[in-house]
């Protein structure tokens, strides 16, 4: 009992240290610049794949707004720079436009706080899990990701 007890103390003081040192560890494999004033730095850290050729990583930037029944969405643009001396690459969102929207006539009921995007170039990313994946974006913006699979089923194109 008591070795289990310790035990499960002991896992949760790791995960604790691992969860609180994301800075250093960031700095351990670069010296990626810290967020220049108004904005903030991301960093996503990539599970090892089988097939990483075979995936791709979308970022999806965005704030939390009051919408309406409307199509909404922000405009920008990631771009891709490189950490001089390392060769390593890390991407900006410098600025965000919006948010922009369909002009439909909605229910007075129709208000809701909901994520809305920055849509626009450089949003889907080679996926490597041997280097982060670090987004500086302006603060107040969210950035999440998602991953994408290609599937093993090739579907042959007709010629004519």
């Amino acid at each position: 009992m008591k070795r289990s007890v310790f035990g499960a103390l002991a896992l949760s003081v790791a995960v604790s240290a691992c969860a609180s040192s994301g800075g250093s560890a960031l700095s351990k494999v670069a010296p990626f610049p810290e967020a220049e004033n108004g904005f903030e730095r991301h960093v996503i850290w990539l599970e090892k794949a089988e097939q990483e050729d075979a995936k791709k990583v979308e970022i999806i930037a965005g704030k939390t707004i009051e919408v309406d029944c409307n199509h909404h969405r922000f405009g920008g643009s990631l771009t891709e720079q490189t950490l001089s001396g390392w060769g390593y690459s890390y991407y900006e969102l410098k600025e965000v436009k919006g948010p922009a929207s369909t002009m439909m006539a909605c229910p007075e009921d129709s208000k809701q706080e909901r994520f809305v995007p920055v849509q626009g170039e450089g949003f889907l990313l080679r996926y490597n899990s041997k280097l982060p994946v670090v987004v500086y974006a302006p603060e107040g913006v969210e950035v999440n990701y998602r991953v994408w699979e290609a599937s093993d089923n090739l579907i042959p194109a007709k010629q004519q």
